[in-house]
């Protein structure tokens, strides 16, 4: 019973820990919005996130011959930062397009405050239901 508490609380957890990973990577873009050549980041928060929330190898646990084993990202490592596609050619060769990197971190803070009512949420739901009221 503590285990599936907890569980849910690791997940949340991983999220968020990623949602700040992106965040960085995002303020990282708009920062060098004007770096002739810099070449804008990004990663895949849905896959960093079921790399992240794996077994403790980093792989997702197979209960049955008959499941394909995964290769997940190792324990500790971080997601794996892949480049943005250019949408707007510059002279300068810089990648950055700053309405879209605007939108990515609008859109991943509402996501990042989510994450923690959720967490807020269950944490409440926990102490009302040790204490029985």
């Amino acid at each position: 019973m503590l285990e599936q508490m907890t569980d849910r609380l690791d997940f949340h957890a991983k999220s968020l820990m990623l949602r700040s990973q992106r965040q960085q990577v995002i303020a990282s873009n708009i920062a060098n919005a004007d770096t002739p050549g810099y070449v804008a980041r990004d990663f895949d928060f849905a896959s960093a996130l079921k790399s992240a929330s794996g077994s403790a190898n980093g792989t997702v646990a197979t209960t049955d011959a008959r499941h394909f084993s995964s290769v997940g990202v190792q324990a500790g490592a971080g997601p794996k930062l892949g480049y943005a596609v250019q949408t707007q050619p510059s002279q300068d060769r810089n990648t950055v397009d700053l309405d879209r990197e605007r939108a990515a971190f609008a859109d991943n803070t509402i996501r990042y405050e989510s994450t923690l009512r959720f967490i807020n949420g269950h944490v409440k739901t926990m102490l009302s239901a040790i204490t029985g009221q």
